[in-house]
Parts: C-alpha cells; structure tokens; sequence
C-alpha cells in the first residue's frame, strides 16, 4: 500500500457578518466540493505545497499559518492511504480568484453552517469543524 502525502489550507476572510470559507468545486467525476489542496511534489514541505496549490488552483499568494493545522488520513479506492495536513491561511484583502480550469469547476464564499453543508466528505467537515472552533474561539 503507497502512502499519498498531501496538503493544503483552509481559506478564509472575515467580513462584517462573520467568517467565510473558500471552497472549491472539482472538475474530476464527483464534482466533490473541499479545500484547496494537493500532493506534495519532490522535496516540497507541507507550507510548501499548501502554498502552491492554493496559488494553483485560485491564483491567491497567501501566508500559511503553520502554527494550527487539522490532519486525516483515510483508505482511498486503489488501495493507498491518503494522509491529508490542513493549514489556515487568511485573505485579508479583496483579491480576484482565477480558477484553474483542468481541476476546478467552480468556488464560493460560504459561512461556517453553509460550508459544513457543501462539503462532500464528512472527514472534510469534521476539519472544518476544528478550524471554525480555532478560529472563533
């Protein structure tokens, strides 16, 4: 069984009626919708390939805050283990997203109660549920 080390972050920016999380929309079968992530390549650290794939898929720069971070792992269908590191990072300012066609489908901004409901993945909810407790606490 291979092991698949990925990573990335949970988006977020605060506006006047709260928090809100990005998520993104998958182009594969599914269309399941989760955070911006991806494998890492090489030698990349976790910040590093949670960095390039938020850039990839969103054309956002943000700083990663490695000091709080969610973690699963879970069997995939072929048989590997997938290990999964979330970090935050914040938008602070009003950017455009660009979405990177071959992978994303689409985005949206959504409230802590409206995210939990879009994400396919109940692994992927319960990390929401511990960012939004860090966040809001």
């Amino acid at each position: 069984m291979a092991i698949e080390v990925t990573s990335g972050a949970v988006v977020y920016r605060r506006t006047d009626k709260g928090i809100e999380y990005l998520l993104l929309e998958s182009q594969n079968k599914g269309h399941f919708w989760g955070f911006p992530k991806g494998h890492v390549e090489g030698d990349e650290t976790l910040k590093q390939t949670a960095e390039r794939e938020i850039r990839e898929e969103t054309q956002l720069v943000l700083p990663i805050d490695t000091s709080f971070h969610v973690y699963t792992e879970y069997d995939l269908p072929n048989g590997n283990r997938k290990q999964m590191t979330l970090y935050t990072a914040e938008l602070t300012q009003k950017e455009d997203i660009k979405l990177q066609a071959e992978e994303i489908k689409n985005s949206g901004w959504f409230d802590y109660a409206t995210a939990r409901q879009r994400l396919t993945y109940d692994n992927l909810k319960e990390l929401l549920d511990q960012v939004n407790a860090h966040l809001t606490k």
